[in-house]
């Protein structure tokens, strides 16, 4: 009996021997398998992280079409507002070229209604208008001089509308220029409504040039500054409208 548990002992001893013996040598391997792994192996991910990195950000995509969105409407709104900018400006240039078409329609009409007053004021006078007859008068008497001043320009004046048959007096003449010019024979008036219309009021008189055409007094100079053309025309104006200068003592 004691022979048997003695063999029995030594088989149990012996079969614990190998089962350690087999740990340790499954132990052995594992430490060489993971010391003969690669040292950028030593990290490992499980295979959610290696799908969740490998996996295109997914907001970066919709961040690019915002960006995209932005620019675009940037450039329509800047595209849209220079197309305003040029109907602005457009606009400007038609309703600048509408008021010279104005403008000029009014000068026409102003210089046809002067046409037509100064025929009929000639034609009430029998035909015999001062502007028609001045055709065949000199502008003063032969040998009298004047002085290049404004007493000298009203005395001229004076002479060439007492031949013309033109009333008027050395003191009417007188107040209405200071009133109108204070003298100035380059005057011009860019203000009033003949100026809007683009036809002001010039000279020592401030006679707008459609009635200093119409109501020029011939053997004068055409240049409607000219102090005796300028005073002349006036005259001749006024005497048709109001009788004589004398009888203005405003604008007329």
């Amino acid at each position: 009996m004691p022979k048997y548990t003695a063999l029995l002992r030594g088989r149990a001893l012996a079969t614990s021997h190998r089962a350690g013996i087999a740990g340790v040598a499954a132990l052995g391997a594992a430490a060489l398998a993971i010391s003969a792994a690669p040292s950028s192996a030593q990290t490992t991910t499980t295979t959610d992280e290696a799908a969740t990195s490998s996996a295109p950000v997914s907001y970066s995509t919709h961040r690019i079409e915002d960006v995209k969105v932005r620019v675009t409407d940037q450039m329509a709104g800047q595209r849209l507002k220079a197309e305003a900018i040029e109907a602005k400006r457009q606009a400007a240039d038609d309703a600048a070229a509408k008021k010279r078409d104005a403008a000029e329609a009014r000068q026409d009409a102003a210089r046809e209604a002067g046409k037509q007053a100064a025929a009929k004021a000639a034609h009430s006078r029998g035909g015999d208008g001062s502007a028609s007859r001045s055709a065949h008068r000199p502008s003063a008497p032969a040998g009298k001089s004047y002085a290049n001043n404004l007493d000298g320009w009203i005395r001229q004046s004076l002479d060439i509308m007492h031949k013309h048959g033109i009333p008027g007096s050395y003191s009417g003449l007188h107040r209405n220029i200071m009133r109108e010019s204070s003298g100035n024979p380059h005057a011009i008036n860019d203000w009033d409504i003949n100026a809007v219309n683009g036809i002001p009021s010039k000279g020592l008189l401030q006679v707008i040039p459609p009635t200093f055409e119409a109501y020029h007094v011939a053997g004068t100079s055409w240049n409607i500054y000219d102090p005796v053309a300028n005073i002349t025309a006036a005259c001749n104006y006024a005497a048709h409208r109001y009788g004589s200068m004398d009888n203005v003592d405003s604008a007329y």
